[in-house]
């Protein structure tokens, strides 16, 4: 028998719960063994959730749980940064597994966390913190560890999907999307992690060490989020056949690292664009199996429980083997290559200018952008009014994100135009 304390008795915490007691006998009986739920510690314990505990095994004494000495597996589900990570640190100093879904504490904090159970000698299981259900950090690990990783891109984020797709679909505002994603239960009431990118660039950090062997480099992640994306664009996009998507990126070239989350124009034939909803979506490009898709949805109770309970699985499973490490915490030789700044970054871009109707406004744009090596692939402009502003959409060749920002401001600066000129990055085609 493996005996499990879990820390936090929330949404996920439940979800757990009800996976390890519901399938208690299903788990017996692929295991050999039985994985039995003996403590759980929440600050409420008399809300109802809806389960039937055996009786005692639920308190708020998180310290009676961490010191207990039958409790091999210590899950850690209350989220944030602390108490979070003394709870964890304690739990390894005990020399318990740890299995967690904090995606910011291990973004932040990982490499220290990482380290500690590694001198401990305990496992740490964070499949549920990146895509909830997708097997997506076991998939890197041990299915494509074969495979040099050249490309991944993550819809990762299902509220900021959630919301793109309502725009999309109902040519809304940002404002209206995001309201009805809160009252669906989608976005927080403060919804800042998620709109603004930083829920993605916390599991990007995590995709990046596992798929490249590098630390942990969450405050190198170049990030946008969604909050500035107008329909007006989206539909632009859609004219010139793409999708946009918040977009999680990381790129492997000339011995650099790219590291960005921002609003990604996507061809629309491409699968990943075909993700709606708040599904989440992780592409691998490995140089062996050449592209992988991965779907499924990215958060909720029953999801994220089965990501948890996972991992409870593959640690008991090394324990009753006596094979720790058998699968490494993060790569055993941490890799030593520099993260590409955003000015150097390559790609296709989108722009949309607020210029005067007039003759001359075209070749005086494409003149600064070619002095600045961008190269024009195609222009949209629709609707005519002399003398006023209308929108100009410009498509390019690749470029250098250097080249472009210098390029803006210096058309921005033109007396034909009317507005700050709006620029998204392109991937694909």
């Amino acid at each position: 028998m493996i005996n499990v304390g879990i820390i936090g008795f929330g949404t996920v915490g439940t979800g757990t719960v009800r996976i390890l007691l519901g399938n208690r006998e299903i788990l017996k009986e692929r295991l050999g063994f039985e994985i039995n739920l003996k403590r759980i510690a929440d600050l409420n314990i008399e809300r109802d959730r809806g389960i039937s505990l055996p009786t005692g095994i639920l308190s708020t004494d998180v310290d009676a749980l961490l010191n207990d000495p039958h409790i091999d597996i210590v899950v850690e589900l209350i989220g944030g940064i602390r108490p979070a990570k003394d709870l964890i640190l304690k739990a390894i100093s005990n020399r318990k597994h740890v299995v967690t879904a904090n995606k910011a504490l291990l973004a932040t904090a990982g490499n220290e966390i990482f380290t500690a159970a590694i001198q401990s000698g305990v496992e740490i299981g964070f499949e549920a913190s990146v895509a909830g259900g997708i097997p997506i950090i076991k998939v890197i690990r041990e299915g494509l560890v074969a495979n040099r990783i050249k490309a991944v891109y993550g819809i990762i984020n299902g509220t900021s999907n959630y919301i793109l797709t309502k725009m999309t679909e109902e040519n809304v505002e940002f404002s209206e999307a995001l309201k009805e994603a809160q009252d669906l239960g989608y976005a927080e009431a403060d919804p800042t992690l998620d709109i603004e990118g930083i829920d993605s660039a916390h599991k990007l950090a995590l995709l990046a060490s596992l798929s490249y062997g590098i630390p942990i480099s969450y405050e190198d992640i170049y990030r946008e989020g969604i909050s500035q994306t107008s329909p007006q664009d989206i539909r632009f996009a859609s004219d010139l056949g793409y999708k946009v998507k918040l977009l999680a990126i990381a790129k492997e070239s000339d011995n650099e690292i790219e590291l960005r989350v921002h609003p990604t124009m996507l061809p629309k034939e491409y699968l990943i664009s075909k993700v709606d909803g708040s599904f989440n979506a992780i592409y691998i490009d490995g140089d062996a199996t050449g592209p992988t898709l991965y779907y499924g949805r990215g958060a909720g109770d029953m999801p994220t429980g089965s990501a948890v309970v996972s991992d409870i699985v593959d640690i008991a499973r090394n324990i009753r083997t006596n094979a720790m490490g058998r699968v490494p915490v993060i790569t055993r030789t941490l890799r030593n290559v520099s993260i590409k700044k955003m000015d150097e970054v390559i790609s296709m871009y989108y722009f949309r200018f607020s210029a005067l109707d007039r003759p001359g406004v075209l070749s005086k744009i494409s003149g600064i952008l070619g002095n600045y090596n961008i190269s024009i692939a195609s222009v949209i402009q629709k609707g005519r009014s002399v003398g006023e502003a209308v929108p100009l959409v410009v498509l390019t060749h690749e470029a250098k994100e250097k080249d472009v920002r210098q390029a803006i401001r210096e058309i921005d600066l033109l007396p034909v135009v009317m507005d700050k000129t709006i620029f998204m990055r392109v991937e694909g085609k």
